[in-house]
Parts: structure tokens; sequence; C-alpha cells
């Protein structure tokens, strides 16, 4: 492969990478269907779960930055909601670690402090929604647009739902919406089972089921690059890519983590939702308009375009330790105390699946994701068909547009580092959270999306659960177990080993 910097130049691809052309963006993100907020209207943004680990490290920062960027609008209050006994200050230097205040944004900081307030109370407890309904109120009048993150384990969904939906409700002259995080259930019957309480409960337009990979910064990119670029959409189909592979890679094991992932494992953990949704992305076909639902109908299509996985579609691996290893290296999943013992669950897995439809029938979509395995990495690689009547005998490589989502953004060659220096790249939630200030539900997962997505995987999820097929061991810090490289291999993927991703010293434009 001749390696260049691809280029776009899409506006749409450009907006997203200055501050300053987020928030031109913002006050444009009204689009048919959606409702902008007004600025002028007050809104209390409420942490459900505010003593958590994901309020701390990632909604607390994430509201600063957009305070502080002046992208919400400056009437806006924050109340936290958790069971625990802390004060405002303990809360704050929780958070303190992961805020990245620079010197002369310290009087901007205070003032944002002075927007929080917090409530102790209890998940079931009537009188404590009652309360903190009081305090929004309080902090907010009574006419506030109020937005709900629930921070908080899926096993309180209901209760907590239930309860903002008897007391803690915007009145009539203003609105309501919760962000849920994932996961949406465990299968399609407890998927369904929520997605039906909730839709009891609220408006579809009023629920922003997150999932924070389609707040990356790349990941935002994929449409505005296939349908912004006329380069790239007439080959963007069965007459000219022979596969394409979505892999999810960490470096490291469960630490500790063993007691959460042991009950969801790899495929619910990364699988069923962050992959699929890249896939959707990458499959799509072009929407009527940029509207939350023209995207999401498209998303929806591909997923009924796919069949249920079986057993046969996939590769399943467990790590186990390198006795030559430094650290954490030398132990496997196996050694963590907190996993069960003897547990079959799976760290890494490979499965192969296809869309049955013009543009990509035929075609392979690989989704591969594996803990303790050789580097970090999330990208989407898409290779072409082999060339006819090869002048070259088969010693050029196959042609590959690598989308690398994380660590470094890039569309080979180009990093936006390189390209864009000293340009501020907003954080997945700090996209997302303002996208639900703003209405735009376009980078969330609608109701039927998420029956499509539970359909694919339930059969295979509940196979592995009732048969418990041994996953393959494979050593910490490998590239996984050889199999899945034989599984990519039979579905047309050429893997050559030597092409690894380095920042580039100058750019070098196709």
């Amino acid at each position: 492969m001749s390696r260049a910097l691809v280029k776009s130049d899409s506006t749409a691809t450009e907006e997203m990478l200055t501050q300053d052309l987020l928030r031109q963006s913002l006050k444009s993100c009204q689009t048919p269907g959606e409702t902008n907020f007004e600025a002028s209207a007050p809104h209390v943004f409420v942490i459900m779960g505010a003593s958590g680990d994901l309020a701390k490290k990632k909604i607390y920062p994430s509201v600063w930055w957009l305070y502080r960027d002046r992208l919400i609008p400056e009437n806006t209050m924050f109340v936290g909601f958790a069971r625990s006994d802390l004060t405002m200050k303990e809360i704050r230097d929780k958070c303190q670690p992961y805020m990245e205040v620079k010197e002369a944004e310290q009087e901007r900081y205070e003032q944002f402090w002075e927007l929080n307030c917090y409530v102790r109370g209890s998940n079931d407890t009537q009188r404590d929604f009652e309360l903190l309904n009081q305090k929004i109120t309080e902090v907010g009048t009574d006419r506030a647009n109020r937005i709900f993150h629930l921070a908080i384990p899926p096993s309180l969904f209901v209760i907590v739902t239930s309860n903002i939906k008897k007391f803690c409700m915007a009145t009539k002259s203003g609105w309501t919406r919760i962000i849920i995080e994932k996961p949406f259930g465990r299968d399609s019957e407890s998927s369904s089972k929520l997605s039906n309480h909730l839709g009891s409960l609220f408006k579809e337009e009023e629920l922003y089921r997150i999932d924070h990979y389609l707040g990356k910064e790349m990941v935002q990119n994929i449409i505005p690059l296939r349908f912004g670029n006329q380069i790239f959409e007439p080959t963007w189909n069965r007459d000219n890519i022979a596969s394409v592979f979505i892999s999810f890679k960490e470096p490291f094991g469960t630490h500790g983590r063993g007691g959460y992932f042991d009950e969801f494992g790899i495929i619910r953990d990364v699988m069923q939702n962050h992959l699929l949704q890249i896939l959707c992305l990458v499959a799509m076909e072009k929407p009527c308009s940029t509207a939350a639902d023209d995207i999401r109908d498209e998303k929806v299509k591909v997923l009924k375009s796919m069949d249920e996985l079986m057993l046969d579609d996939v590769v399943l691996g467990q790590y186990v330790g390198d006795p030559e290893g430094e650290g954490d290296a030398k132990d496997g999943y196996l050694d963590d105390p907190t996993v069960s013992q003897g547990s079959a669950t799976p760290t890494y897995a490979l499965a192969v699946t296809k869309i049955n439809n013009e543009r990509w029938d035929g075609v392979p979509f690989i989704l591969g994701c594996g803990k303790a395995v050789d580097e970090r990495t999330v990208e989407v690689r898409i290779q072409h068909r082999d060339v006819d009547g090869d002048l070259f005998h088969g010693q050029t490589k196959r042609n590959e547009l690598v989308i690398r989502i994380q660590p470094d953004r890039a569309i080979y060659y180009e990093t936006y580092g390189t390209s864009y220096k000293g340009a501020k790249l907003p954080l997945a939630y700090e996209r997302l959270i303002l996208d639900v200030f703003c209405g735009s539900q376009m980078h969330f997962v609608r109701s039927d999306e998420l029956a499509e997505a539970w359909r694919v995987f339930t059969p295979l999820l509940h196979k592995i659960q009732n048969e418990k097929p041994k996953p393959i061991p494979y050593k910490y810090g490998s590239r996984g177990p050889e199999e899945a490289y034989k599984k990519l291999a039979e579905n047309d993927f050429k893997y050559s080993g030597s092409d690894k991703w380095s920042k580039p010293s100058h750019e070098v434009c196709m």
C-alpha cells in the first residue's frame, strides 16, 4: 500500500476540530424534528449517583468543561444526588484530579462550583425524591428545563426512573431529558423489558441512551468522511471492498474488576454496543438528512439486514499469565481473586457477520475485541479487493483504509494533533452531554435500534451461557488466539503484521 495523507475537505468534519468551531456547531445544532435549547431558560443538570466513579471521572469534568467554554447556558445549575453522606466540598475534592483546571481558569472554576449543590437521598424513597424536586425548583425555578444523568447501576434504572416520573418532572413550560448509561439489558428479553418500562414513562425524544463511543471524534467523522468526499463513496461497496475489520484492543486485564467483568464478558461489554455502533456507521446508506432519526433509520436498516450470530461465527479466548512477564502480566484472568473459580467468561472475542443487502452482499464484517493483548487501539480497517491482472505477482500489500479511533486519531496518514496543532478536541462525554442540552439525538441509541442489536447477539450469548464453551487460552500481551487470525484469513482479511501506526514527521497530501 502506498502511504498517503488522507485529508478531508468536508466542512462537517472540520466543524468538530476546534473549540471555536464546536461553538459554531452549537449555534446551528437545531435540525428538523429536534429542539434547540433556549439560552434564556433556566436549566438544571442532575447527576444521579453523584458519589460514584463515573460521576467524578467523566460527568463532573465534562459539565465543567462545557461551562468553562460557555457552550451551555450561563443559568445552568448542577445538582448531585446519592446515598452517601457527603458535602459539596468532598465531592469537589474527589473530582479535582480529573478536572484539568489551568491557572487562568481558576476564577471560572470557582463560579462553576458555586452553581453546584448536593442532595443526599435513597433511590427507592419517595420523600427523598420530593426533597430532590424541591431543591431543583429552588435552584432553577419551577420553569427550568431538567436533565437527569443516571450514573447508577442498571439494577436501579427502573426504580429511579419511576421516581423521577412521579416527583421530578419539569412543568409544562419546560422539558425533561433522561440520560441512561449502558448496559441496556443483558439480552433481548431484559432489554425489551427495560425499553417497555421507559416507554411507559417517557416519550422517545426524552430518552438519551448513551454509548460514549458515539461521542468520539473519529466515530463522529465517519459520516462526513463517507458522504462528504467523492473519493470514498463510489468505492464503498462489495465490488471494491473485500472485508471490514473493526477491532478493540486493551493491553491490560481486569485488574480487580473481574467481578463486574465476569458477569458481562467482552461481548456484552464491548462488541454488542461499541463495535456494532461503529459497524452501522461504516455500513449504512446515505440518510435523507443529518437529522437524528434519518441517521438512526439507516442504522436500523443495517441491523435488520444482519443474521443472528451463531457459535461457529466466533472465536472465544481467555488470557493466561505470562511467566516471563512483569507485574500484572504474570497473572491470568482466573488468577484475579474477584473472578469466579473456573470461569469460562471470554476476555477475547472475534465474530464474523454479513450484511444481506445490495451494497454489502458477501462482504465479511469482522468484529474483534480483547483484553490483555499487545496494544491499545480501536480502529476500522477497510481492505479493498485485489486488483485483477496483478502486475506485481502478489508482492504488494492489499490496499487498506484505516480509521484509527484511539489512541491517536487518524485516517491514514494523518493525526489530528499534527494537522490541527493546539486544537481542543472535546472528549466523548463532553460532546454527548452538549447534544442533550441541544436536544440532538443523532449520537444516541433509539429503542428499535437497541432491539435489533440484541436480536443479532442474544442467541450467541445464550449459547455461551448454557453450553459454556471453553475459551482458547492466549498469553497476556500477545495478539490474541491464533485461531482468530485463521478466522480472519478465512474471511478475506489479509493480515501482514507489519503495518504499525506511528505519527508522521511531516504531511504528504494525497
